[in-house]
Order: C-alpha cells, then sequence, then structure tokens
C-alpha cells in the first residue's frame, strides 16, 4: 500500500484573510499559513494592533502581509478592507473568522442563583447591551464577514472558510450565556453554510476549541492574587491533560 504524500504547496500564494488579526490565535493562524507561502491580510478594528502583527509575521516569515483595520460589525468597513485586499494581493481564497471573545458586561458574577437576594449578580442582573454586545461580535462578526469577504470565491467557484466556534457551543458553561450562545449559533451557521455554499465550490467548517489562556479569558481564570478560581480548577479537573492549552497548541 502506498503511504499518502501530504503537501501544503497548494497553499502557496493563496490569499488568506484572518479577522482579529492582532489576537493570540489568530497570530497562530497568520504565521502558520505565512509559513507555507499564503499571502494574508490580518483585519483588526485597532489599525495599530493590525499593523503591527503584519509587521511581525514579516519578520519571522518574510511573507506577503497587511494589517488592516475593520469593524467587523460593518459593512462598510468590510467593504473597504475587501478592496483594498483585492488591490495588493488579488481575489480572496481564505477566510478565517477570528474575532470574537466576552467581556465581563455579558458575565454573571455567580455560577447558579438559589435567591433573589442575588438576582443581580445572576442572569436576571444582566444588561442587554452587554449580552448583545459579544453576541454580535462573535455571531455577526463571522456571520458579515462572510458575507462580504466570501463572495470572490463564490465568483472563482473556490474557497475556505474556517469559522471560530467553542466548546461552549455544546456544552454551555457557567457565567457566559452571551458567548456560549453566539458561538452556538456560529456553529449553527456553520453547518448552514457549508450545504449552501458547496455548489460554489466552497468548503466551510468550524474548529470548537477548549480552553485557552488568553487575555480575555484571564479574568474569569484567575483571581486578584493570581491564583486559577474554583471554577477553573473544576475546569481543569474535568481537562484530559490537566491544565489550559497553550495557543500554540490550537
Amino acid at each position: 500500500m502506498t503511504t499518502p504524500q501530504f503537501s501544503f504547496d497548494e497553499i502557496n500564494e493563496k490569499v488568506a484573510v484572518i479577522n482579529g488579526g492582532s489576537g493570540v490565535l489568530c497570530g497562530d493562524f497568520a504565521r502558520a499559513l505565512a509559513g507555507i507561502g499564503a499571502k494574508i491580510a490580518l483585519l483588526d478594528i485597532n489599525k495599530n494592533a493590525a499593523q503591527k502583527a503584519a509587521g511581525d509575521v514579516v519578520k519571522l516569515s518574510g511573507a506577503q502581509v497587511i494589517g488592516i483595520a475593520c469593524d467587523v460589525l460593518s459593512k462598510e468597513s468590510l467593504e473597504a478592507a475587501r478592496i483594498q485586499i483585492n488591490s495588493e494581493f488579488g481575489p480572496i481564497d481564505i477566510l478565517v473568522n477570528g474575532a470574537g471573545g466576552n467581556a465581563k458586561s455579558a458575565t454573571t458574577e455567580i455560577e447558579q442563583i438559589s435567591d433573589m437576594v442575588d438576582a443581580p449578580k445572576s442572569f436576571y442582573g444582566l444588561e442587554i447591551d452587554g449580552f448583545n454586545s459579544v453576541f454580535n461580535l462573535n455571531f455577526i462578526g463571522t456571520l458579515l464577514p462572510t458575507q462580504i469577504l466570501s463572495q470572490d470565491m463564490s465568483h472563482k467557484k473556490s474557497g475556505v472558510i474556517i469559522n471560530i466556534s467553542s466548546m461552549a457551543a455544546f456544552h454551555p458553561l457557567s457565567k457566559i450565556p452571551a458567548y456560549s450562545a453566539a458561538k452556538a449559533a456560529v456553529s449553527n451557521i456553520t453547518e448552514w453554510l457549508a450545504v449552501h455554499l458547496a455548489p460554489m465550490g466552497i468548503r466551510v467548517n468550524a474548529m470548537a476549541s477548549g480552553f485557552f489562556l488568553t487575555q480575555q479569558l484571564k479574568f474569569l481564570a484567575f483571581d486578584e492574587a493570581g491564583n486559577l478560581t474554583p471554577r477553573y480548577k473544576r475546569v481543569i479537573g474535568k481537562t484530559a491533560i490537566k491544565r489550559l492549552g497553550d495557543h500554540e497548541e490550537f
């Protein structure tokens, strides 16, 4: 039996767009794609962060990388980014929807409520603006970029879209209802898009991560003294490797 030979040559010179490009995990995606010859556009709402992240990848790989300020919740901003990407690199081949995260404003202070005295710290105390902010960033921030940035793929009838979901989509976690709901929506729209776009030659998949120690996670994982919170001690207790994931493992 002949052993299959795998190669990443087909990625060489492909144009990859990564939303949330200044983030830790998305930075790893960028470095990996740059290492196999892709031309990369890193999108981030913060222009300086996007350009710094792009510069860091260029220093490490020598690849063609640009950083673009872009709001994933703005159709106009995404369309402007697409025009710039097309002008500098050509049509988009790969889209990684990595923008997302959680925030304190969408997080309950307590895991469960047993008395209405604790209502302000519970689900009942969540402000809808905070909930909307996290939900929209994670879900609409996946849906809208896909709608705008995958059009090149549809014209060419080829391309790949990778969405970032979470295990929280399948096992909703305490304290983070907006994030869990949004990631469940991301998983659902990924399956829907995979069917809808299949005739156009576009493959759509999602990666559902577990617990990685990112900046956005630290306020939930550690107390003011820098010790793991009881919640995260339980998380690690149920994790096979008995620790949080390192971003390079994603």
